[in-house]
């Protein structure tokens, strides 16, 4: 049988900050997108590198977050 390191109590306190931190990446993606979106169709069409770029980032942050969260079983 296999011990787990931290307490039911603690665990369920890391799962919900990583519920929050995960929360906070989505939200900030969709003001990215939105924003880009409309950067674009205003003509800029520079900021649509930039934008996947940290869409990316937000991406690598959530998956890793996630790879956390299954290591914890």
């Amino acid at each position: 049988m296999k011990h787990s390191r931290f307490a039911r109590t603690q665990r369920m306190t890391i799962v919900t900050g990583i519920l929050v931190f995960v929360s906070l990446i989505v939200v900030l993606q969709i003001w990215l997108l939105t924003a880009s979106v409309n950067a674009y169709l205003g003509g800029d069409h520079a900021i649509v590198i930039p934008a996947a770029a940290g869409s990316l980032v937000c991406l690598a942050l959530a998956a890793g977050l996630l790879r956390y969260l299954y290591g914890l079983e």
